[in-house]
């Protein structure tokens, strides 16, 4: 079968990360020979890859790509936009929502476009406090708004299922930039997304 650079490379890497789980689960002891497991490494090598595909993905190229002038200065907010992230610790994932604002200076971008900034870094592995810091910032150069602020709040199975193993913990992190430095204006923010900052 004849292949394309592009699929060349994915068949490449999909092949290389399906020998290194093949491995993972022999070195737990397990047998990937088996009925059951025959496939795992090749799913898994796939899963990875999909979970992970920020990485070949531009935030600040995606909202340029639909990016609109106009004379708009009131709040924008784009709140409960779900994430799917993977700790870049234990590798297990955390899962939880995000609030978006900004207050632009002249240009908006679609509002698919903050959801699909999310994702370029939630799948990537990550802190979630980094996470934050990373969607506002993407957001500040390539809109240059009048204000900027991302609220995550998540739940870390890596908390859950090994270490404290605290069951209903969440983490809330939050990012401000500009206007939303005001009392005034951060207030509205977390009022509209129903979220309360201490």
């Amino acid at each position: 079968m004849a292949y394309t650079k592009n699929e060349t490379f994915e068949a490449s890497v999909t092949d290389k990360l399906k020998f290194h789980y093949y491995e993972i689960l022999r070195l737990l002891g397990e047998n990937p020979d088996r009925e059951g497991l025959l496939k795992t490494p090749e799913r898994v090598a796939k899963a990875m890859q999909y979970m992970l595909q920020g990485y070949q993905l531009d935030a600040r190229q995606i909202i340029n790509s639909a990016k609109f002038h106009e004379e708009v200065s009131e709040m924008i907010v784009v709140k409960d936009i779900e994430i799917y992230s993977l700790c870049e610790h234990h590798m297990l994932p955390f899962i939880g929502k995000a609030h978006v604002a900004y207050i632009p200076n002249g240009w908006i971008t679609g509002l698919s476009k903050i959801a699909r900034v999310v994702d370029v870094f939630a799948r990537r592995l990550q802190v979630q406090e980094r996470l934050t810091v990373q969607i506002k910032d993407a957001i500040r150069e390539t809109l240059n708004p009048l204000g900027v602020a991302v609220v995550i709040e998540a739940q870390h199975l890596c908390m859950m299922m090994r270490g404290v193993q605290k069951q209903n913990s969440v983490t809330t992190t939050s990012a401000f930039d500009g206007e939303f430095h005001k009392n005034s204006t951060r207030s509205e923010f977390l009022k509209l997304i129903g979220t309360s900052l201490h």
